[in-house]
């Protein structure tokens, strides 16, 4: 699992099709050394298993090949060369969670709506920003206001919740070191909500079958 902590950004050097999937090639200068052939890795929030990796190519790099499921649920396949993607390395047993609990399984793609600086007159380093995103209805149950969402791999709070338009605010720190600099308005992004949301539907759904949910039994299970 991850924690939506990005560790570095890297950047696409080719996509190329293989026999029933898509072989997908990133520049990591940061985190090709650290990685072994079948290792997990996040890209943009999307969990892949590193291939070819080569830590003393210029620049290091690695391969992850793109299932039929990735390519239809990601922005992964329609990326190109010298895109900028986010980074991270599962986290280790025993580490702190310092954002909230990742899978890597993106749900779909949202499109970004607007990226602005909430002071307009600040350097760019400077000043937090307000990203809005349009999000895929089928994500949307699973939203809530102060709630988690993970957006290209970045682990945020949702600030505002209007429909199917998240709006989550950025601090100066995360638009420098995440590929959130380059996005603009039209953007596709990757998206995943919290898998805990997920599994209380799922659980609420069971004991619903069963006669079960009633008023006592939300109280009693926290809710």
């Amino acid at each position: 699992m991850f924690t939506g902590l990005i560790e570095s950004t890297g950047t696409i050097l080719s996509l190329t099709p293989t026999q029933g999937a898509l072989r997908i090639t990133v520049a990591a200068p940061a985190l090709a050394a650290r990685l072994r052939t079948g290792d997990s890795i996040a890209v943009s929030g999307v969990c892949l298993t590193a291939l070819d990796i080569d830590p003393v190519a210029h620049p290091p790099r690695f391969s992850a090949d793109l299932a039929a499921e990735t390519v239809a649920r990601t922005s992964l396949s329609r990326l190109k060369a010298g895109a900028v993607v986010n980074l991270e390395l599962p986290t280790p047993a025993g580490t702190p969670l310092g954002g909230h609990i990742v899978q890597g399984h993106v749900d779909g793609v949202g499109g970004v709506l607007s990226l602005e600086p909430v002071d307009a007159k600040a350097n760019r380093d400077q000043t937090d920003w307000w990203l809005k995103i349009a999000i895929p209805q089928a994500i949307a149950p699973y939203v809530v206001e102060k709630g988690s969402i993970t957006v290209e791999g970045i682990s945020l709070t949702v600030a505002q919740l209007s429909g199917n338009e998240v709006t989550v605010a950025i601090l100066p720190h995360t638009y420098a070191v995440t590929n959130l600099h380059v996005l603009h308005a039209g953007s596709e992004v990757n998206l995943e909500a919290d898998v805990l949301a997920k599994y209380a539907e799922r659980l609420l759904a069971a004991k619903a079958q069963q006669g079960e949910l009633t008023l006592e039994s939300l109280i009693a299970n926290g809710y």
